[in-house]
């Protein structure tokens, strides 16, 4: 399984999409309305591309209403899931000489790239184009031995659909390899299906620690500190019975999508919750009705 993969839950009727691999055999999947869940590799089957086609809803005519079905009751289907991460530099093993790139997009989107390699500012262009949805590019061959002069490599490219979207930032990355994570890092290519250096241009990036600036001086004068500045922060004290009803919490929510609505309804818990705690409250009840029971599974694994 890679980022980008189409899976169905075994044991149960969700579809979605891998966004992230975590530790543990776990790998993080986003179903409708942007959830994401953790879901152990188990729990999962892949969904062939071939099988998304085939039983994919078909998407309406955007000028003209849909139409009911003839046969019956009009087909009803959930909001597309899109796979919109999943795009790799793979360097297939040609012989012990020489390695094949190949770009890989695993994404539901169509990217118009450029692909080059040099030191800046003189830089080389390896290829061009759009690269499809669920398919693959060979670049060119490179020698191993010359691995040290490689040179940088930038890939950019824009996102675009033949649909509504939402407009997404061009992806600009540049990389440089350093042996000793390059060789490190073999695994099976997506869609390729081959044993490959894989390198993912479209990954998150880790937000770098800042460095720990140590003042001995200040560390003494505290330790020698007598006196102690508390702040209290006196919070409401909230009603016994609070209820989470979106409807109840704002007037505006027939514009918001399901995620906003859930995250108000948490972020509205937490303040009640925590200022419950602060007036030593015994008992709180919140009242967060029957639904898909979407709601309810998060505020269990609050209180968790």
């Amino acid at each position: 399984m890679n980022i980008g993969d189409k899976v169905r839950l075994t044991h149960g009727i969700e579809q979605g999409v891998i966004t992230r691999i975590l530790q543990g055999n776990i790998v993080e999947v986003e179903i409708e309305d942007g959830f994401k869940i953790p879901v152990q590799r188990s729990e999962l089957s892949v969904v062939s591309s071939v099988e998304a086609q085939v039983f994919k809803a078909p998407e309406p005519n955007r000028f003209e209403p849909q139409r009911q079905q003839e046969w019956g009751t009009q087909r009803t289907s959930g909001p597309e899931i899109v796979a919109n991460k999943g795009i790799y530099m793979a360097f297939v093993v040609v012989n012990d000489r020489e390695l094949s790139l190949h770009l890989v997009n695993n994404t539901d989107w169509d990217l118009p790239f450029m692909l080059s390699v040099g030191t800046d500012p003189h830089h080389k262009g390896l290829a061009s184009g759009t690269l499809k949805p669920k398919t693959t590019l060979k670049v060119q061959d490179f020698l191993v031995k010359e691995f040290e002069e490689w040179g940088t490599f930038v890939f950019q490219a824009f996102y675009y659909r033949l649909a509504f979207m939402s407009l997404r930032e061009p992806l600009i990355k540049k990389i440089k390899f350093r042996a000793n994570t390059f060789f490190n890092n073999k695994q099976k290519a997506p869609i390729l299906a081959k044993d490959a250096y894989v390198y993912q241009l479209d990954a998150e990036e880790s937000k770098a620690a800042r460095p720990l600036k140590i003042e001995p001086e200040k560390i003494i004068e505290k330790m020698f500190d007598t006196q102690v500045n508390e702040t209290k922060v006196n919070l409401p004290k909230p009603s016994p019975s609070v209820d989470l009803h979106i409807e109840v919490l704002t007037k505006d929510f027939l514009s918001m999508s399901n995620t906003q609505m859930l995250n108000l309804q948490l972020e509205t818990f937490e303040k009640q919750f925590e200022a419950a705690i602060a007036n030593g409250m015994d008992e709180i009840t919140f009242i967060h009705g029957i639904g898909n029971g979407v709601l309810r599974t998060e505020l269990h694994k609050k209180t968790l």
